[in-house]
């Protein structure tokens, strides 16, 4: 049966039960670890559901940090040295990317705490997670604060990428489920991926066709 939720039945609804509903509306979302250091190279990482494509050229990608009524060591570190990295979450290190949401004291690594390994690439100065499948270094563009609610948005540029070179396909779609990258719905249930098929360009006047997973002519006029 149909259930219709008001506003005003949100609004009367316990906190925590909104929270998780509230949480689970947007579908599943992408699972990843973005990793800082401070000026005094104390390491930090951080699980996030919001990052999301912004652009390919520039290549921009984005994230929500939730609003100031914690210590933020993530955004800190951020504005301090303008570079972070993304990390996918893969099926191996899913307890140890949703431990590093507890709230450790600023001197703690989360690392650490966690068994995953922060690595370096390049002398780029964040650290990325070694057991990672998928991992990229971003240099932050803008931080745009949602004066509504007060979380910010994060804008970054990529500088690199380090990832399985066999997951990359033929026309650059990068093969998710040979990563075995997974998803997040709500703020805890985690989700293997996969995949039903890829799809041909749209347009107007031709029929979509399912492409193979190397990719074939897909943007072609």
């Amino acid at each position: 049966m149909t259930k219709h939720i008001a506003q005003a039945d949100l609004a009367n609804m316990d906190n925590r039960r909104r929270v998780n509903f509230i949480n689970s509306l947007s579908g599943y979302k992408s699972a990843n670890l973005i990793g800082t250091s401070s000026r005094k190279n104390e390491d930090n990482l951080a699980i996030v559901s919001s990052v999301v494509h912004l652009g390919a050229n520039p290549p921009l990608i984005g994230f929500i940090m939730r609003p100031d009524s914690v210590e933020r060591h993530t955004l800190e570190n951020i504005e301090e040295t303008g570079v972070y990295t993304i990390n996918h979450v893969s099926q191996s290190i899913v307890k140890a990317a949703h431990q590093t949401a507890a709230r450790y004291d600023r001197k703690v690594s989360e690392f650490e705490a966690t068994g995953l390994t922060p690595d370096r690439c390049n002398g780029f100065h964040a650290p990325f997670v070694k057991e990672s499948p998928l991992s990229m270094g971003v240099k932050l563009v803008e931080i745009t604060n949602i004066t509504h609610n007060g979380t910010d948005f994060v804008i970054g540029e990529i500088q690199w990428i380090q990832t399985d070179e066999e997951a990359i396909q033929e026309d650059g779609f990068i093969d998710l489920s040979t990563l075995e990258t997974v998803a997040v719905s709500g703020l805890d249930s985690y989700h293997s991926a996969s995949r039903l098929f890829r799809l041909s360009y749209a347009k107007p006047d031709k029929a979509l066709e399912e492409i193979p997973l190397k990719g074939a002519d897909t943007y072609d006029e």
